[in-house]
């Protein structure tokens, strides 16, 4: 529609489209080549892209359609096959240096590492292959079906523009430039207020690790008192059931009541796994989690958790709990260590957005502790390390042996009966082995008494450790964790050899954060060479890099209302951002220089109006183009699958907005009056290296 409305003929949007399914099979065959699988990542990247599949397209078929219309009128017209050729090498080393800055924004992608590595990776392998691939196409293809479809158009032989870029141009040509080129000093400032004040949106927004997942489903978790047995946690949880369905968007529950010991996430019988499936539409995702935790809160003596599953499984990767947060308390004693955590929950539980606050269920359960005697067992001839072996055969069991069955393997396994293991004074008197077919009741060897330990001894990186859990609700999860750091750091003091850790999604944020911009710093670095290479002089190279900070005004300003926060997935978004950004004014300012070299423009206002209104048409329509496929994502907030694509799109899309009206007015406005020296060492290099050519032959 964009093509049509804008050049009024079928034959350019079709040449034009042809760059969209070619690119998807050639990225579709990379993917094949390198064994990467169609999915919600790479399916994303290409989503992302495929407005900009046709950016290289529109801008070659553009210039050619301009090019056979001025020959057509012309008193002495060329060859049609010469204005084809030249009218794509017009505009094909501008397409080639905006293709790999777009490719060279995109390396912080692959040297993230974790989680966010393995989501955004397949992102920027989808976006580059596409992009790529549509270059070849418009610089291959392209050029070939404009000299089948285009020379023997009528429109061809109608010099006039059409009603719709008449308008666009008149409004340019008096309006913008008009005020632009006289008055640089108020355009500069002004637009440089505006950037400065979007930037000043940035700390004002909240920050994430990931965009918040709407998986459809939630995981609660339900925690006894430990040493609860099996029986009465099934009861709980089967209480826990009938509250969950009482929740109008809830339509099946599915529950595990303890966990294998032998299970990679082994828990204890007081430990419950509610799995919660939910309609599709009503409420909120956030109404419908509070309304759970508000009808767990009636069931006594059991502390809840609610999430949802990959989110759960996310936070155990990063800090090794299933919550968001995770303040862990390191020390030697544990009594310290519970004390600690207790002052730390009472502290933080009034913080607002914390939700499911917990402490790691470790407390002292009664147990039977055998202690032996040594003088007592040296006495009798055995060995403290054999009396340990037996007992733990007699009391936690063995495998000894097999029996075969036919193609059945089963495992012999010995110990004590039930009733042997339960009772005290039973205990007391197992009989020992001690040779020469002696043996001696266990009393004579060992204390066997009733006490309390701790029903878990956790620990990490060799220390003892205690974890205090949260999750976040209706607040930023890094605004909530500043507020808990901000407290523990005030109130609470810390024997020697105690330390306290923060970890959780906050902790990845901050790190994925510096690290992209880091690179981003030295991605910015390479851009200015890749630039400088063709333009050779930096002037010119800071006027193209110019752009970017007047994109990122728009992409901060949309974020900021329609998310409201910053995660990984936006700053992914402003890497995107930087190269698009860049497209356009290394197109515009390449035609002014082509205007000067070729056609004999100098240097004069004349000139930058021209170039500026000759632009304005494939600037404008890449622009829509590449806006308008990313509306479907911008109207998917909440939508499952298309969390992490959303704040991409809505950062895209704002910076196109902002960077395409400003660079109509700030791109003229900084050439044509800081620009002059800068052009005329651009253009002295390139006959130097024309006459060194045209010398080498």
């Amino acid at each position: 529609m964009v093509l049509i409305v804008f050049l009024l003929n079928t034959r350019t949007t079709i040449i034009t489209l042809t760059a969209i399914p070619l690119s998807i099979i050639i990225s579709a065959i990379v993917f094949k080549l390198f064994g990467m699988s169609i999915n919600t990542m790479t399916l994303g990247g290409l989503a992302i892209a495929i407005g900009e599949m046709v950016d290289d397209a529109i801008v070659d078929v553009e210039n050619v359609f301009r090019r056979l219309r001025e020959n057509r009128s012309s008193a002495n017209p060329k060859p049609v096959i010469q204005v084809i050729f030249d009218a794509s090498s017009e505009v094909r080393n501008s397409i080639i240096f905006a293709t790999i800055i777009v490719v060279l924004v995109f390396v912080p992608l692959f040297a993230l590492s974790g989680i966010e590595g393995r989501l955004f990776a397949p992102i920027g392998i989808a976006y580059i292959t596409s992009i790529i691939a549509s270059l070849f196409v418009a610089v291959s293809l392209t050029p070939v079906l404009c000299s089948y479809l285009l020379p023997k158009m009528k429109v061809i032989e109608h010099q006039e523009d059409g009603w719709l870029v008449s308008k666009i141009k008149q409004f340019d040509r008096d309006v913008i430039l008009h005020f632009t080129l006289r008055h640089p000093k108020k355009v500069i400032l002004s637009t440089s207020i505006l950037v400065v004040g979007s930037f000043a949106l940035y700390p004002l927004m909240g920050k994430e690790f990931l965009p918040e997942f709407n998986e459809g489903t939630a995981t609660v978790n339900v925690f006894s008192a430990p040493g609860t047995s099996l029986e009465q946690s099934n009861r709980i949880g089967a209480i826990a059931e009938k509250l969950l369905l009482s929740v109008p968007e809830v339509i099946s529950t599915g529950r595990r009541t303890g966990r294998a010991e032998q299970d990679e996430h082994a828990e204890g019988t007081h430990y419950t796994e509610i799995d919660v499936d939910l309609k599709a539409i009503g409420r909120k995702r956030e109404e419908i989690l509070e309304e759970i935790r508000q009808k767990l809160a009636s069931i006594p003596g059991v502390v809840t958790s609610v999430g949802q599953p990959i989110s759960h499984r996310l936070d155990h990767m990063l800090s090794g709990v299933r919550a968001q947060i995770a303040v862990k308390v390191f020390g030697q004693d544990l009594d310290k260590l519970r004390s600690i955590a207790v002052d730390i929950e009472n502290l933080i539980k009034d913080i607002t957005g914390v939700v499911d606050l917990q402490i790691e269920k470790q407390v002292l359960i009664p147990q039977v502790r055998i202690e032996a005697k040594r003088d007592k067992a040296k006495l009798y001839g055995i060995q403290i390390g054999e009396l340990n072996g037996l007992l733990e055969t007699a009391l936690n069991g063995s495998i000894v042996g097999q029996v075969l069955d036919g193609q059945r393997t089963y495992d012999i396994f010995v110990r004590y009966d039930e009733n042997s293991r339960s009772n005290i004074a039973n205990l007391k008197r197992m009989l020992v082995d001690i040779g020469n077919n002696q043996k001696v009741p266990l009393s004579l060897l060992a204390s066997v008494h009733e006490s309390k330990g701790p029903n878990i001894i956790n620990r990490e990186n060799v220390l003892r450790r205690i974890v205090i859990q949260a999750n976040s609700a209706g607040r930023d999860l890094s605004s909530i964790v500043s507020d808990i750091q901000e407290h523990v750091a005030r109130t609470i003091k810390l024997p020697q050899g105690y330390h306290i850790r923060f970890e959780g999604q906050f902790q990845s944020q901050k790190d994925a954060a510096r690290l992209i911009g880091i690179l981003s710093i030295i991605t910015l670095g390479a851009m200015f060479l890749v630039l400088y290479s063709h333009f050779k002089t930096s002037v010119i190279v800071f006027q193209i890099l110019l752009n970017i900070p007047l994109a990122f005004a728009g992409g901060l300003i949309m974020s900021y209302l329609l998310i409201g926060k910053i995660s990984i997935a936006t700053l992914v978004g402003f890497i995107t951002l930087a190269g698009i950004a860049s497209r356009n004014t290394i197109m515009m300012i390449s035609h002014y220089l082509h205007l000067m070299e070729f056609e004999g423009e100098s240097f004069t206002e004349a000139m930058v109006v021209r170039g500026s209104l000759e632009r304005l048409v494939p600037v404008t329509m890449t622009a829509l183009t590449a806006g308008l496929a990313l509306i479907p994502l911008t109207l998917s907030a909440g939508q499952p699958g298309k969390e992490i694509l959303y704040p991409v799109a809505v950062v895209i899309l704002g910076g196109l907005f902002s960077s395409t009206l400003l660079d109509m007015a700030v791109t003229p406005a900084v050439f044509w009056n800081f620009g002059k020296d800068a052009a005329f060492k651009h253009l002295s290099k390139s006959k130097e290296k024309e006459n060194e050519i045209k010398v080498t032959n």
